[in-house]
């Protein structure tokens, strides 16, 4: 029934991702079997109410998929219908919805979730303030405890044991484990109140707490187990859990309970052991990260450990030193784990490692964390709202959902940055923002209702949790996707038996272990009992004896080794058989193979030497790292060898040239030697990363194996060129070709110059050949093979060295330009290669020739592409791109921390403080300003240093964030302008390490004088500024009396900098309006507030709050003032006028801030007197600002904060650039083409027409909405609201962002337009582009139809406007698709006209031609004499490379 499920969920994920019919019939086929299935749960529970429970929920599925393949049909039928497309997801995630109701109807699992909430209830007990005082004695209450304890432990291995049985047994194991959790709880309280102390008493409550969350995670994944027993890690999870519950009681134990000494340490021993020893059990999952040498290593050093603990448990119980006894007891147990952990993984590898085996392979994400993120994340929320939640309660439940929603980003974080898929890793980030933005919303309301429990702040408190358990559910269904998950191994029944020695040693090493300890734990209190001590030397010996025959069972199935055993048998038999085929050879005796042909048995031969040399490179790996592959490998080589000899064999024996005949015959056996070489090292490495003396020998076989590769392949193609044979050389290039494309590349071993220089070499060589090729043509003929042959095996080096040069060029347009290149020009060879075998078979076919001669030119040219796409990657300046990407994401998540700092909630997850990290931080900082020197110092030198230094500070800038934020975090959210003060100083260093980086890229390979190179200085000048600035910072964070003095500081330079930059002629980016101006002043009031009553309190914490404020304050109103001046219909006038009031309130605004600073370092009352003169200086170029903004705006004015008025701008402004794009394309005039009979299309007409139509129709509809929106207002079904009013403000944003689609589709349209006709883009392009117009269009009408009267004038205007958008839309799709449609057919007709009628162009192009040839000839005459002339002064060794 849980496998139909996942079926199920998998197919409905295609149906919502994909669209594809297999999935709608893969989705049918699982609703049929989870029919059947749910069927026969119901039919084989005995309870009626759980038989009609799982019937139902099985009919919601049904009833939801019926829907769901209707709305998909819907959706394929229109696929830019945002409607259709978010009606399907709806209905997609209602079905995902009741797959999860049908699974927790199976039965067992509803006990489960009765469990878990039952401990939840039970748990609620530990949040009281105070807990009644104890009735009992101490040792009433301890005994009660240890039993508790010990049914706890029992009860926890039942669930375990229950995950295997029937789904009756886990729901009895599950209720008996929440019963006895219920009664160990209250043993614990009682325990709680014996407590003399508070501190003690909260010690107890803590380690109680953690038990409650070690039992809910051991129910969570037992229910996961139970439904899915094939999911990937859920054993070890189960095994984990088990072991934290255990190793929680023994805490509490240990805190608890006063007995004689030893004694409880023995119990605690006792019950880690007994909770071990599940990992024995069926080992098919990696217990840890451990190779197999490491396990190895593990188990000799705690063999060691466990050696000596057992002789001072011995020695410690005779003398009666019961303190040493227990510290010996508690070492032994913990080398007792580690052994079995370190078994339990060896045995994992043994069973993986047997070439039957399949190792399993590790997901993207881990399904069941985040599962039970959700689950937390969705009871901490229900906490939350409950009425009955104390103020703790709730602080407790606001910290759960802190730690799992951060959880849950990172490990989208990690997820989005391993996968290759672009649409996953989009998904990744985008859920982890809407998980972080939504937490952050709920902080803000979670701070406002423990400042005020009223039933209002409950309310909004219990609104903001709705958005976030969405995202948190959308997410965890998104990670649930089969494409993420892992996939366990398979163990081989071979592998199964190989694994049982390891694991009979260490079940027998664990039971006479725990005999042991029981032993000792009665002679420590009884140590005159000689009979329980010749029972404990006995255990000892026992123990002894399983250790040593677990080193050696684990020594003895070493991975790999049996498999290289029988591959070196298996070559040698193939090095005999070839031996005696050559004897017959030479004597002339060698049996002719008639039962198939010689090209059949080329081709077997190439492929089967293909393979081999496909497996040199994994076997290397694998010998010098991966034992586990080994085995594998090896075997996969070996099957290969007789396939090798018989063709080998078959070949010479048809092969009728004797000195060919032993070529082939000689290769094959050198072949296989180099793999027997291989093999012998191989064997010797073993897999163990450790053993490198091996490694250089593993190198050089493989190297040696890869030439007598080369050497059959070259053999091969050319035997068979000379019989006109080429199928294999085009298979080999064909190959290659696939190569390039395939996966992602080994990881790269040089870097991009590296591989740039062999790949020009092969390339040069290519084009020398091709030119060779021409030339024989007409001379030899027959020597074509042998080039032929050249020209494949160079291209089959070009390609691999060019996978990795697409690899790693940067960006990477450029690697894909070169990766493209390469394979035009693979098949430029292939064609070449056609050619050259076609002309052998007939040597004097002048056509043949003639296309020979063009194919070589065409790969010559092909040749100079690649060339050219090799020389784009120039590495230093893109190196910088990448580093300023690097750094703009870094000053992107400062700015997320300081919104998580100024929301409280940035804490350290350790008790540490922030002395704990300073010296790092200070350390990382000189660091940086020595990259800093590097990167100055590398404009001016090669490209290489200039990619290090900028690789070099991005790292460090890296490193020195994190440090600085782990450094906020530790002072603590009690504190947040400290914390906002730090991280803005560090962003202030990342800014100006930016700056920097774009410096450095400008004025890289610059000269000395040139200005960007004084650019350089003054960025270089700031970043030493900024980071001496941190420094000072972080020196004076802890010391309350100058720590605001600083911070004003820090902002004092900040503003100064963001001044020169706002009085820079720079224009910026993107223009706003002059509402937004006038918004951003009203910052600057409370800021000179704020900054007058820091001035006159002369408080530190009132100066960093004014310092925090007034960055951003500043810094947005310069923003604002800019953007607004520089707008298109603002006058020169206006705009000097708007920057010099915003220059003269910056001034301004400096000298209040620096009067303040002088307050503080000495206070006096005419100093604070003088403060009211200076704000009201800011105030009078605040008010000439906001007059001067008036002055942009008109006189119309309004405010600017009403939605409808900035709905009404925005449509405004949509319609003005949909207009400029008319005009652009009425300027627009069709590309120029040569006149040809009764042949013109007239295409571009057609698409300017239709362009500049759906331009005038989209320009018209905005109008529409604008005059529907004005129309609403009048009736006043949407008023002057406030900006907060969620309703109609979330229309007016709805009618904004549609606007802007309107607008931004119609510019793509024309862009695409103007480009077809200039013929630089595709009309699929084109087509694109004007269904985008369509669909944004359909959008916009929905938005203006949220509200509107059906029949009003302008409802009606405005459907009419949008049904002209669509007729234009459709005219101009019709006319691309036609053109389309006809290109192929027109250009055909376009040659035969020329070819028919053009007799004088035939002359013109013959003589031409001939013109070229002759040039060429030229050409090559003065190459040679200028090659004769250089000869002569050339160095010896370069003559005879020459030669």
């Amino acid at each position: 029934h849980w496998k139909c499920c996942c079926v199920l969920a998998e197919g409905l994920q295609d149906h919502v991702m994909k669209h594809k019919d297999f999935a709608a019939r893969e989705t049918a086929q699982a609703l049929k079997t989870l029919a059947q299935a749910a069927r026969g749960v119901a039919a084989s529970t005995s309870d009626p109410v759980a038989a009609h429970a799982m019937l139902d929920s099985a009919r919601d599925v049904m009833e939801g998929s019926a829907m769901l393949i209707q709305e998909a049909k819907q959706a394929l039928a229109a696929p830019g219908d945002a409607d259709s497309q978010q009606r399907l997801a709806q209905v997609a995630k209602a079905v995902s919805h009741s797959l999860n109701n049908c699974v927790n109807c199976l039965p067992g699992q509803k006990d489960v979730d009765v469990a878990l909430k039952s401990i939840g209830e039970s748990s609620k007990k530990l949040l009281v303030d105070s807990l009644p005082p104890s009735s009992k004695s101490f040792q009433e209450a301890q005994s009660e405890l240890n039993q508790a304890a010990a049914d706890l432990n029992q009860s926890a291995g039942e669930v375990v044991h229950a995950t295997r049985g029937q789904s009756g047994e886990l729901a009895a194991a599950s209720g008996k484990f929440s019963d006895d959790f219920d009664e160990f709880l209250d043993a614990g309280i009682e325990m709680a109140g014996q407590a003399q102390t508070k501190e003690d008493q909260i010690q107890v409550i803590g380690n109680l707490k953690s038990i409650s969350m070690a039992s809910s995670k051991l129910l969570l994944a037992a229910k996961s187990l139970s439904v899915d027993p094939g999911a990937p890690n859920a054993k070890n999870l189960l095994a984990a859990a088990a072991r934290a519950v255990t190793e929680s009681i023994n805490q509490l134990i240990t805190l608890c309970t006063q007995q004689a000494p030893g004694q409880k340490e023995c119990d605690n021993a006792l019950r880690e052991l007994e909770t071990v020893k599940g990992m024995l059990d069926n080992p098919n999952e990696p217990v840890s990260d451990l190779s197999y040498f490491d396990c190895i290593e593990g188990v000799m050093e705690n063999s060691k450990v466990l050696g000596e603990s057992m002789a001072g448990i011995s020695q410690n119980a005779k003398t009666g030193d019961l303190l040493v006894f227990g510290e010996c007891v508690g070492v032994a147990s913990k080398a007792l784990c580690g052994l079995t952990e370190a078994a339990a993984q060896a045995a994992y590898l043994v069973g993986i490692s047997d070439p039957n085996s399949q190792a399993g392979q590790q997901g993207l994400v881990d399904p069941i964390q985040f599962a039970r993120a959700n689950q937390a994340i969705q009871m901490a929320c229900q906490n939350l709202v409950d009425p009955a939640s104390s103020p703790s309660q709730v602080l407790s439940a606001a910290t759960i959902v802190a730690k799992h929603t951060s959880a849950l980003c990172n490990a989208c974080r990690i997820a989005s940055s391993k996968t290759a898929n672009p649409v996953a890793k989009r998904h990744f980030v985008q859920s982890a923002k809407e998980v972080a933005n939504s937490t952050a919303n709920l902080v803000k309301t979670i701070k406002a209702l423990d400042g005020d429990f009223s039933e209002e702040n409950r309310n909004k408190c219990r609104t903001a949790t709705a958005p976030l358990i969405e995202a948190v559910e959308n997410l965890t269904a998104f990670a649930s996707n089969p494409e993420f998950v892992s996939i366990p191994a398979q163990i081989s029944t071979e592998g199964s038996q190989a694994q049982e020695p390891i694991l009979v040693s260490a079940r027998t090493m664990l039971e006479s272990s725990s005999l042991l300890i029981k032993t000792a734990r009665s002679l420590a209190i009884n140590p005159k009992d000689p009979p329980t001590w010749s029972v404990l030397a006995g255990h000892s010996h026992t123990v002894s004896d399983s250790i040593k025959s677990l080193i050696t069972s684990i020594r003895d199935k070493a991975p790999g080794q049996r498999e290289c055993d029988f591959s070196i048998d298996g070559i040698n038999r193939c090095i005999r058989d070839i031996e005696q085929a050559s004897l017959a050879a030479v004597s002339q005796s060698l049996a002719t193979r008639d039962d198939i042909s010689v090209e059949a048995l080329q081709e077997q031969l190439t492929s089967v030497v293909q393979e081999i040399g496909h497996l040199i490179d994994p076997i290397a790996t694998a010998a010098r790292g991966e034992a586990a592959q080994l085995g594998h490998k090896v075997t996969q080589l070996a099957s290969y060898f007789e396939p090798l000899v018989s063709a080998a064999v078959g070949v010479a024996s048809k092969t009728l040239n004797h000195q060919q005949q032993m070529t082939v015959l000689d290769q094959s056996k050198t072949l296989a030697e180099s793999a027997l070489q291989i093999l012998y090292a191989a064997k010797e490495g073993g897999g163990n990363p450790k053993a490198s003396h091996t490694h250089d020998a593993i190198t050089e076989a493989a190297q040696l194996m890869k030439e007598a590769v080369d050497d059959i392949m070259v053999t091969l193609n050319e035997a068979a060129s000379e019989v006109g044979m080429v199928g294999g050389m085009v298979d080999s290039i064909a190959e290659a070709m696939t190569k390039l494309d395939e996966g992602t590349p080994p990881d790269p071993k040089g870097t991009f110059v590296d591989y740039q220089t062999t790949v020009v070499k092969y390339s040069k060589a290519i084009a020398v050949t091709a030119q060779e090729m021409m030339t024989k043509s007409v001379t030899n003929p027959e020597e074509l093979g042998g080039l032929a042959s050249q020209m494949t095996n160079d291209y089959g080096h070009l390609a691999l060295q060019g996978r990795m040069a697409a690899a790693t060029a940067e960006p990477e347009e450029i690697g894909f330009q070169i990766r493209t290149r390469v394979q035009e020009l693979g098949h430029g060879c292939i064609f070449l290669v056609q050619k050259a075998g076609a002309l052998q078979i007939c040597p004097t076919d002048s056509y043949t020739k003639r296309e020979l001669i063009e194919c070589a030119r065409a790969v010559t040219e092909k040749v100079s592409l690649v060339l050219s796409a090799l020389q784009a990657g120039n590495k230093g300046t893109q190196a910088c791109i990448t580093a300023a990407s690097a750094v703009s994401g870094i000053i992107a998540d400062l700015d997320t921390t300081i919104m998580f700092a100024t929301a409280g909630t940035l804490n350290a997850e350790n008790n540490e403080s922030f002395a704990d990290h300073r010296e790092n931080i200070l350390k990382t900082a000189k660091a940086l300003v020595e990259d800093t020197k590097l990167l100055v110092s590398g404009a001016a030198s090669s490209q290489d240093k200039l990619a290090q230094a900028a690789q070099s500070s991005a790292n460090t800038i890296t490193q020195l964030a994190e440090v600085v934020k782990l450094g906020a975090a530790s002072l603590g959210s009690d504190d947040p302008e400290t914390q906002v003060v730090l991280i803005n100083a560090i962003k202030d260093v990342a800014k100006a390490l930016s700056d920097l980086i774009s410096a450095t890229k400008g004025a890289a390979s610059k000269p000395a004088d040139d200005p960007s190179m004084y650019q350089l200085k003054g960025a270089a000048k700031v970043m030493v500024t900024n980071v001496t600035s941190l420094l000072k910072t972080v020196k004076a964070v802890e010391d309350e009396a100058t720590r605001g003095t600083r911070a004003l500081e820090a902002t004092i330079e900040y503003i100064k900098q963001e001044l020169t930059v706002f009085q820079s002629s720079e224009v910026p980016e993107k223009t706003s309006s002059p509402e937004e101006s006038i918004r951003m002043t009203k910052g600057i009031t409370m800021a000179t507030a704020k900054a007058v009553a820091a001035g006159n309190s002369c408080r530190q914490e009132d100066v960093i709050a004014t310092a925090n404020l007034s960055r951003k304050a500043v810094s947005d109103m310069l923003t604002a003032c800019k953007q607004a001046s520089y707008h298109p219909d603002v006058s020169e006038e206006v705009r000097e006028r708007a920057l010099r009031f915003g220059t003269e309130c910056t001034l301004g605004y400096l000298e209040l801030l620096e009067h303040v600073l002088l307050i503080l370092q000495k206070a006096t009352p005419e100093l604070k007197h003088q403060l009211a003169s200076f704000s009201k200086r800011v105030a009078g170029a605040v008010t000439e600002l906001i007059q001067s903004a008036e002055a942009m705006k008109g006189t119309e004015w309004v405010d600017p904060e009403d939605p409808t008025v900035i709905a009404e701008t925005e449509l405004l402004g949509a319609a003005a650039s949909i207009e400029a794009a008319a005009k652009k394309l009425e300027q627009l005039k069709p590309r120029a083409k040569p006149k040809q009979a009764d042949e013109t299309l007239d295409f571009e007409e057609q698409i300017l027409e239709a362009a500049k139509s759906i331009a005038a129709a989209t320009s018209a509809l905005v109008k529409s909405a604008s005059a529907a929106q004005r129309e609403l207002v009048a009736q006043g079904k949407v008023g002057a609201i406030p900006a907060n009013a969620a309703d109609d403000g979330q229309w007016s944003q709805g009618l904004i962002s549609a606007a802007r689609m309107v607008a931004a589709a119609t510019s793509n349209l024309c862009e695409a337009a103007n480009a077809s006709v200039q013929g630089h883009a595709s009309e699929e392009k084109l087509i694109s582009s004007a269904k985008q117009v369509a669909a944004s269009t359909a959008q916009l009408l929905v938005a203006c139809k949220v509200k509107a009267d059906h029949d009003s004038e302008a409802m009606r205007r405005l459907q009419a406007a949008g049904n002209a958008v669509k007729r234009a839309s459709d005219n101009l799709v019709r006319a691309a698709q036609k053109a389309a449609f006809g290109k192929a057919e027109d250009d055909d007709v376009v040659v035969k006209t020329k070819f028919v009628g053009g007799i004088a162009q035939i002359i013109a192009a013959q003589e031409e031609m001939l013109k070229k040839e002759r040039e060429l000839e030229e050409a090559r005459k003065k190459l040679a004499q200028i090659r004769q002339q250089q000869y002569k002064f050339l160095p010896t060794e370069l003559r005879e490379d020459e030669g």
